[in-house]
C-alpha cells in the first residue's frame, strides 16, 4: 500500500507532497506510484469537489529544491503534477 510522506490542507485545497531524491524522480517505480497519486487526486478531488470540498493535487518534490525559501505555494507552482 502507498502511503504519502505528507499531506497538506490550505484553505482552497489539498496536496499530497513526495519529496524524493532527486536522481529518483525518472525511477520506473516513482513513476508508477505518482500515475497512481494522480488518478487517485482527480478522483478525490471529483467526490470532494460534488460534496462541498476542496481539490487534491499530487506535488513530487525533488529533495534538493527543499530548502528555508520554499513555501507550499512555491511547491506547488514548482512541482505540481496534473
Amino acid at each position: 500500500a502507498y502511503e504519502p510522506d505528507f499531506v497538506a490542507e490550505t484553505k482552497k485545497a489539498k496536496y499530497i507532497c513526495e519529496p524524493k531524491r532527486a536522481d529518483m524522480l525518472n525511477d520506473e517505480i516513482v513513476q508508477k506510484k505518482a500515475d497512481a497519486a494522480v488518478k487517485w487526486c482527480h478522483h478525490a478531488s471529483e467526490h470532494e469537489l460534488s460534496n462541498g470540498g476542496k481539490p487534491w493535487y499530487y506535488l513530487l518534490i525533488p529533495h534538493d529544491a527543499i530548502n528555508d525559501g520554499k513555501n507550499l505555494q512555491g511547491f506547488v507552482a514548482a512541482y505540481k503534477i496534473q
